[in-house]
């Protein structure tokens, strides 16, 4: 993983979660911000399936499990996913804070990768 990406999408991924959160807290039912934030978090977990799969092959191999690495990556990607359909079977806003919620989990889950990826038998 690349260090500078990884912090792009954590920041990106706080920052929706935050907006979405204190939205749906507000009681703004989701619209094309928060879901254009989730879709955004989505290019970029594509964007690091890209990176993860040409790292290896440009010397930049894994120091942890790359099957542990690899599952995180997946459910990462398929969070937003559940989140957005969520959002529309559920038009509140707590679908709205759901959305900030499954943001701030793959923050989470995006720096738990790059722990993986670069230290030492994480």
């Amino acid at each position: 993983m690349i260090l500078w990406f990884t912090i792009v999408v954590i920041a990106v991924a706080v920052v929706a979660g935050v907006l979405c959160i204190a939205l749906g807290l507000a009681g703004k039912v989701p619209g094309d911000l928060t879901v254009g934030a989730i879709a955004l978090i989505e290019l970029l977990l594509l964007a690091q399936v890209v990176i993860a799969l040409i790292a290896p092959g440009a010397g930049n191999p894994a120091s942890g499990s790359v099957l542990e690495f690899w599952t995180y990556l997946v459910s990462a990607i398929l969070l937003p996913i559940g989140g957005v359909v969520w959002v529309f079977l559920d038009r509140s806003k707590w679908s709205t804070v759901v959305l900030g919620v499954v943001a701030l989990a793959i923050a989470i889950m995006v720096w738990r990768m790059q722990m993986i990826w670069s230290v030492q038998g994480a």
